[in-house]
């Protein structure tokens, strides 16, 4: 199969060209401004919806843009990758009758004009004495890192990688979040006096006892860590691939070894979807999707799912590994499954996957990509000495503080044990809502020092 680099890099260009302004004002025009909008309870940030699409048909675009990202600090890349025909477009009243206002091309629309045009939309408040550090700079740290700048906190993003933005930077594929937006909502943060030091782990590069030491307050929004290993022969192969590391790969540098190859993905969650739509786009001839499950149990938001058979992924449903297989030099060759049946127990609500017997079968592929979801970084949650169960933040009833009260979490570190689910959308408000508390917690002493 002859593909240049050049061809595979165009199938990373953004899948969706957004609104035109004739079709935004259009858009726009059909919205009933409810007085007591649905869409806005519906949004977990709590954006003025009606009133952004009024500035929207007003062509007051900044207006707009602002609304936006004063409810959501990452509204930008929420536009795109928010499952909005499950909360905002899902509640609008229009859904009786036609067809509800498509919010989030709305909301792409303003911001990303507030983007081409380099609108910094907010400024930093008047200090208050107090500082905060945020370990952690995805969506919910920037979010409350953004949040206390507002309110006059000196504070300092401490973040492991290159580049701040988290999972929107890193972890979502570029043909539907390009970094630029990701880099954008960053340098709106920063530009509120908020130090970002990147390439600095805590616990390896900084004690976390010296943040604890130096901060009057410690916001730990750490995200997960790798996939974990499937547990079978044959994993630690040449050819087996993390799916975080893998779609992180693409979001840096196209490379051309998966063109004409055979690709399995283990696992059905928006990961796996991410992974395997990424390797179409390298040029993989066939890809397929592996799940113990049906597609009733499936994780993956729906558009995702039907997006991956929109580019023709296949998915193989009650199929689970048993072992990699490979040829004599160590390369892959293949995957032996087995079938499962579900029984009538459940695991978090889901039926229990069994395996039949004898039903073991070998799909030929020249990859495998894990996809199973992600570890947590206890050592650096015990380090900070708080309670957790299995990297799952324990917190004070109805409060983001941990069993340190210096040390607050929020984003995907607390995610988990029935506590809700992850959504970028989740995390940036869960951001938002610790600064306040952090705030409320302070007030009254920076009030008397003032």
């Amino acid at each position: 199969m002859n593909i240049s680099l050049l061809d595979l890099e165009k199938n990373f260009h953004e899948v969706d060209s957004g609104f035109t302004n004739r079709e935004a004002i259009e858009e726009a025009n059909r919205c009933l401004y409810c007085y007591d909008a649905p869409c806005i309870q519906a949004c977990p940030t709590g954006i003025d919806i009606p009133t952004f699409i009024k500035k929207i048909a007003s062509e007051n675009l900044k207006g707009s843009a602002k609304t936006i990202m004063m409810s959501n600090p990452v509204g930008a890349s929420c536009s795109r990758v928010c499952p909005t025909e499950e909360l905002c477009e899902g509640a609008c009243v229009l859904n009786h009758s036609t067809k509800p206002i498509m919010i989030g091309n709305l909301q792409r629309y303003a911001t990303d004009w507030a983007i081409h045009n380099n609108q910094v939309l907010f400024k930093a408040g008047k200090k208050n004495g107090k500082a905060v550090a945020v370990v952690g700079g995805g969506p919910a740290g920037l979010s409350a890192a953004r949040e206390l700048a507002l309110l006059g906190y000196k504070v300092t993003i401490f973040e492991a990688e290159s580049e701040a933005g988290g999972l929107n930077t890193y972890g979502i594929v570029s043909f539907r979040l390009p970094q630029s937006i990701s880099f954008w909502e960053v340098e709106q943060v920063r530009s509120l006096d908020v130090e970002i030091r990147t390439n600095t782990r805590i616990g390896t590069d900084i004690p976390a006892q010296e943040l604890l030491k130096n901060y009057d307050a410690v916001v730990l929004a750490i995200g997960m860590a790798s996939v974990p290993k499937l547990g079978i022969k044959g994993e630690d192969l040449v050819g087996v691939y993390d799916a975080i590391d893998f779609v992180k790969s693409t979001k840096t540098e196209i490379t051309s070894e998966f063109v004409g190859k055979r690709v399995a993905v283990i696992g059905a969650g928006n990961t796996a979807i991410d992974a395997a739509t990424c390797s179409v786009r390298l040029g993989a001839e066939n890809v397929s999707i592996l799940y113990r499950r049906t597609q009733n149990e499936m994780t993956a938001y729906d558009f995702e799912f039907e997006f991956a058979k929109q580019d023709g992924v296949e998915f193989r449903w009650l199929t689970a590994p048993n072992r990699i297989v490979s040829d004599e030099y160590g390369k892959v060759t293949g995957i032996e499954c087995v079938k499962m049946i579900l029984s009538d127990s459940s695991v978090d609500g889901r039926r229990r996957p069994v395996p039949i017997k004898d039903s073991e079968f070998i799909i030929p592929v020249d990859a495998v990509i894990r996809a199973i979801g992600q570890s947590r970084y206890i050592q650096l949650i015990e380090e900070f000495g708080i309670i957790h169960e299995d990297g799952v933040v324990t917190l004070s009833q109805d409060s983001f503080v941990t069993s340190n009260e210096k040390v607050f979490a929020c984003g995907d570190v607390i995610f988990g044990k029935g506590q809700g689910e992850a959504m970028v959308v989740s995390a940036a408000q869960q951001g938002k809502l610790t600064a306040y508390e952090i705030h409320k917690k302070f007030f009254k002493e920076i009030l008397e020092t003032a």
